[in-house]
């Protein structure tokens, strides 16, 4: 059986020695998520795919010194991230994250247990979500779900809508998260918390229109 690490020997080995089936697969593979992590750093779609090219450039020129050191697509998104922030278009240092994290929450917070409960920032037990539909006609809104849950995530503030897409688009774990973005495990953990209660209230609510 080939381990994930041998796949990615394999095909860091293909890039170094320039075959470019491999980078083809490689930039189908990550681009729409680049993009879509890229335009959290920057002020439109046209510069998130400047950015993207330039990563997918800088790939190709240092290649030769990835020595392994993480995997290959968080040295990706490292690169992709330092690109965007060098752009100047917003400082995502933890601070400032921290302090957009507890502004302007899409969910009310009486919805959670107090800081002084046995499980502070859970949910109350008569204000937990509505649970998803798991009927035939569930899963025909399926796809309206998929789609409003993207349209609720656009909506979210810069810094939770990246963690978010990191962690439940894309499978980063949050160790990566927080190399990544250069944010503490506990700013992480609030953020991708705010995210995704924001997008499961607009969940609850079209479920209640549509019923």
């Amino acid at each position: 059986m080939i381990s994930v690490e041998e796949n990615e020997s394999a095909l860091v080995a293909a890039l170094q020695a320039g075959d470019e089936s491999a980078f083809a697969s490689l930039v189908e593979r990550h681009s729409a998520a680049m993009r879509r992590v890229a335009r959290g750093y920057v002020s439109a779609h046209e510069i998130a795919e400047d950015v993207v090219q330039e990563t997918w450039i800088a790939l190709l020129k240092g290649i030769d010194k990835f020595e392994g050191r993480s995997s290959l697509r968080t040295w990706l998104f490292t690169v992709m991230i330092n690109i965007a922030k060098a752009r100047g278009v917003r400082d995502r240092r933890a601070t400032d994250a921290e302090m957009a994290a507890f502004t302007g929450g899409t969910v009310d917070s009486a919805r959670f247990r107090p800081a002084d409960d046995r499980w502070p920032g859970h949910w109350k037990a008569d204000a937990a979500p509505t649970r998803f539909p798991d009927t035939p006609e569930g899963s025909v809104l399926g796809g309206e779900l998929v789609a409003v849950a993207r349209r609720e995530l656009d909506k979210l503030p810069d810094n939770q809508r990246t963690v978010v897409t990191l962690r439940d688009m894309y499978g980063f774990d949050s160790k990566e998260v927080c190399e990544l973005l250069d944010i503490t495990i506990a700013n992480q953990r609030v953020l991708l918390h705010r995210g995704r209660a924001a997008v499961r209230q607009a969940l609850e609510t079209y479920l209640a229109d549509e019923s």
